[in-house]
């Protein structure tokens, strides 16, 4: 049997982790998804410019953690408020 602090420890960690993934996920996949267009780009037109491959991705990652970044603050405050305790 375990100790009710690890118990609580264990389940704050299993929703660290769950929130990592949570709040990373929409930028991976967006990174990706504009990394295989610009891929799909790059082969059809014979085009083969490191800039071409990594601006778009920049801007899309970066639009998107503006617009998805209070949201994700919000749930990482959300949770350290709820391990440390506070109200």
């Amino acid at each position: 049997m375990q100790a009710p602090a690890l118990v609580d420890l264990i389940g704050l960690a299993e929703r660290a982790l769950l929130l990592s993934v949570l709040v990373s996920l929409p930028v991976l996949v967006v990174a990706a998804a504009f990394g295989l267009l610009s891929a799909m780009f790059q082969a059809a037109t014979q085009i083969h410019d490191a800039a071409l491959s990594h601006l778009p991705k920049f801007l899309a990652v970066a639009l998107l953690l503006g617009a998805l970044g209070p949201w994700m603050g919000r749930e990482i405050v959300s949770f350290a408020r709820l391990a440390f305790g506070a109200p």
